[in-house]
């Protein structure tokens, strides 16, 4: 059974070194936060059968991610994936948890427990992107007489909707200078396109994997938008332009890269990610 679920998912040696990657980490976390571990399992009531208390919208994701980061590994590409999105989610978790957008139930700002999950998260997205890239049709029908493609209409309504329900959300933090700060980030990468088929794909993508995540901890008081949505469509969206985000990062990354010195190039090699 396990060799037919590797097939299937086009399993590798880097594939499995980055899941054991992964496990290590959740272990991590367990051993070192062990008391907030303590606090989940004394929920459960061990005079009732096990099977119904378990998480299994949790155990869900956690099968699915756990899948997808097996999918086409390459260590050198994931690397800069995994990099990206760590510090990504750093700064993400500041942001919203310095202007009282959210705040997880341990009153950290930002937790970093929380930390690792969004390097997981950012591989199991562009897994997402690559197989809908493959999979959708590269050219869409024409509108207005041919002069705007589908593609591009769909970059503008996914985006202009995105930073439109942006603006709302964040207004109560618009004095902030991290709110700022996220707002001229988002209009810059909206406004200077490198890609639309690309960008709205990993949007779809990173908004398809927030939903369930964000459902899960909205749900389970991990975390709570000031708003007390469970989840906020926001939240779920922002999902996708974190991902967009990440994404062009590591394109900046590569770009610079090809910019150093030789010596210094051959050992600090990016590789293209499409």
């Amino acid at each position: 059974m396990l060799k037919f679920v590797a097939r299937v998912l086009a399993a590798n040696k880097a594939g499995y070194i980055l899941l054991s990657g992964f496990f290590a980490v959740v272990l991590l976390i367990v051993i070192v936060w062990w008391p907030l571990a303590q606090e989940q399992l004394a929920l459960i009531d061990w005079t009732r059968p096990l099977w119904p208390q378990l998480d299994w919208l949790l155990l869900g994701i956690f099968a699915v991610m756990s899948a997808l980061i097996l999918v086409g590994a390459n260590l050198r590409a994931d690397a800069l994936t995994v990099l990206v999105g760590l510090v990504g989610g750093l700064v993400i978790e500041s942001w919203g948890t310095q202007t009282n957008l959210w705040h997880y139930y341990t009153l950290e700002r930002p937790p970093l427990w929380i930390i690792p999950a969004w390097p997981i998260a950012n591989l199991s997205i562009d897994r997402l992107y690559r197989f809908l890239n493959r999979r959708l049709p590269r050219a869409g029908p024409r509108l207005a007489g041919g002069r705007l493609d589908f593609t591009t209409a769909a970059y503008g309504l996914v985006f202009v909707g995105f930073y439109a329900l942006m603006l709302a959300f964040v207004w109560p933090t618009r004095d902030k200078s991290l709110t700022l700060a996220a707002l001229a980030l988002c209009a810059f990468l909206i406004l200077t396109p490198v890609d639309h088929r690309a960008m709205v794909l990993i949007f779809i993508a990173g908004a398809g994997l927030g939903y369930f995540l964000e459902l899960w901890g909205t749900t389970r008081e991990c975390w709570t938008y000031y708003t007390s949505e469970t989840p906020p469509l926001f939240a779920v969206l922002a999902h996708g332009m974190a991902s967009v985000a990440f994404w062009r990062s590591s394109r900046v990354l590569i770009l610079m890269s090809r910019k150093l010195p030789p010596l210094l190039k051959r050992q600090t090699r990016l590789p293209e990610r499409s």
